[in-house]
């Protein structure tokens, strides 16, 4: 009688605390006492959003990497005083760098090789004086491989930001990531978070008279037949420096700036030659904010981390009356001169004058969101933008909970017709069994998607397929003359081990399905996984429970069955 009581505590329990946690999703409580306040979430093809695929710049970076590393290279052989004729990347996408040794102790150079980078790089040849090193090919897969991490998280971060539930982003392929926003009532401005790359450069600009400038971009524009209006601004950039690559003196790079009172980079440009050797980018700040300059105009204020502080103090110290571009996305913001030496590891993006407060406010504060939420380690480019409407995800999810309330209507239906009494006992724990589905489904954050309401419909066919095997089992045990009692007992008891072996198989399935699968794969397998369990909750404890308090609470002899 004891553990009847306690199985019957057991059950109310857990019925109540489903109540509480599905009810949010049935009745507006968010200004009530009820304890429980949060709302099931639903995916991008029941309610609605943006769907993204965006490429990403694995190579650009790889690239950048294998400049930096020869630069360090270059620092720590000066700095051991060994002097080689020529470094150069011969090969940026493998980051293999050759260097011409001329005078200089081969050993000394092989020996830095071995001690410093035997775990990032292998000595591909070792003759006439050339020494080849290149990246291994794990080391590069797996540099490749956290570009993409690091910009997912990015991501992640900037759309945490902007304050959108449950966002789904995933890697797509090596060099491609999938950006699912559900319910994504502004878009727009999300699509714009998320395209802004925010990669943050501090670069000296290498004075050139800007008519001289002009002059090799125009040659190059005529012999190439394009323009910044015929290509993408970050396409015109590369092709614009790779076509005047010998032109330009080594280790600088021509970018623009949008001139005053230009509505954009279009309408009017001002070049800057920047050298590219700086070495001091957005990965060494600690925040980014909006401020106001002394006439009230929006900018954006910089703070860098202790390291990013001195390699900034070290920058502005050496280089007094020389001017230093603030490059974003290879756009130059500002190139003020520096007058003195900044120790405190502050600076500010200023964004001109040419536009209304608003469209200033507006941009400062996408940018020192950008840049707070971290900027991207590589350029991302749209490849495919897809809208799903409310309508159609409406309209989706009529028609599968149409679906699903007619099947169960017509279990329900079949298990009165063919149990009778012990069939509505059945029903009734189906409803439950439904009800603590949802529960969870709220309770984990879980987003419901229209395979998991699949998944759902699937449940009602398994959890009701153990009540087929227990009533079964009771109404052999009634034709050998058990009394009911009995019959209830010995029904439950050796349909059991049927039960869980059934469930068992579904739930190993489930995980797989989870495990290997992606997007509506793994909501198929949430809801299914989630289904196993409240089935052997409600369809199997819970019935029994219904039962006991029947037969032993009521008195109940018997129920037809």
């Amino acid at each position: 009688m004891e553990n009847f009581r306690l199985r019957s505590i057991i059950g109310v329990f857990f019925l109540v605390l489903s109540i509480v946690w599905v009810a949010p999703n049935v009745i507006n409580l968010e200004k009530s006492w009820w304890p429980s306040k949060k709302k099931m979430n639903y995916g991008l093809d029941i309610q609605g959003g943006l769907h993204l695929v965006m490429g990403v710049d694995v190579t650009g970076v790889v690239s950048e990497g294998a400049n930096r590393l020869l630069l360090g290279v270059k620092t720590e052989l000066q700095r051991d005083g060994v002097e080689v004729q020529e470094m150069k990347v011969s090969k940026p996408a493998e980051g293999e760098i050759e260097i011409t040794l001329g005078s200089a102790d081969h050993a000394k150079v092989t020996k830095l090789f071995d001690d410093r980078y035997s775990t990032s790089l292998q000595k591909m040849s070792d003759a006439d004086g050339k020494l080849v090193y290149r990246y291994y090919d794990a080391y590069l897969h797996d540099y490749k491989n956290k570009v993409i991490q690091q910009a997912i998280e990015t991501i992640r971060n900037r759309i945490d930001e902007f304050g959108v539930a449950e966002p789904s982003i995933s890697q797509q392929g090596e060099d491609r990531i999938l950006v699912q926003l559900p319910g994504m009532a502004d878009a727009e401005k999300a699509k714009q978070l998320i395209n802004t790359t925010a990669k943050l450069d501090f670069q000296l600009v290498e004075e050139k008279p800007i008519q001289e400038l002009m002059t090799l971009i125009e040659s190059a524009e005529k012999a190439g037949s394009y323009s910044i209006t015929t290509l993408k601004y970050s396409e015109y950039v590369n092709r614009l420096n790779a076509d005047l690559k010998g032109k330009l003196p080594e280790k600088t790079i021509l970018l623009f700036e949008k001139i005053e009172n230009a509505q954009n980079l279009e309408a009017g440009k001002r070049p800057y030659l920047l050298r590219t050797d700086t070495n001091l980018g957005g990965d060494a700040l600690s925040d980014a904010h909006v401020t106001f300059d002394q006439y009230g105009a929006p900018e954006v204020a910089l703070r860098f981390n202790p390291t990013g502080a001195n390699g900034f103090k070290v920058l502005t110290g050496q280089n007094r009356g020389h001017r230093m571009a603030i490059v974003l996305d290879k756009v130059v913001k500002t190139a003020p001169v520096i007058n003195n030496e900044i120790p405190n590891g502050e600076a500010v993006i200023t964004l001109g004058s040419s536009r209304n407060r608003d469209q200033s406010m507006e941009e400062a504060r996408m940018i020192s969101t950008a840049l707070r939420a971290g900027a991207l380690p590589a350029a991302l480019e749209q490849l495919e933008e897809r809208r799903v409407g409310p309508t159609l995800g409406a309209d989706s999810i009529k028609k599968a909970q149409l679906a699903s309330f007619i099947g169960a209507f017509l279990i329900f239906l079949f298990m009165i017709a063919r149990y009778k009494a012990m069939g509505l006992v059945s029903d009734l724990s189906l409803g439950i069994n439904i009800v603590s589905v949802l529960a969870l489904l709220t309770s984990l954050g879980a987003t419901l998607t229209l395979p998991g309401i699949a998944g759902i419909a699937l449940t009602v066919g398994f959890a009701v397929d153990a009540n087929v095997l227990i009533n079964e089992r009771m109404r052999e045990e009634l034709r050998h003359g058990s009394s009911f009692a009995m019959a209830v007992k010995e029904g439950y008891a050796r349909a059991m081990s049927a039960i869980l072996d059934s469930n068992l198989t579904t739930g190993c399935t489930a995980f797989v399905l989870y495990y290997f699968g992606t997007g509506p794969v793994r909501g198929f397998a949430v809801t299914l996984l989630i289904g196993i369990a409240t089935t052997l909750f409600a369809n199997v404890f819970l019935s029994k429970v219904m039962v006991d308090i029947i037969v032993h609470k009521f008195g109940v002899k018997k129920l037809s069955i």
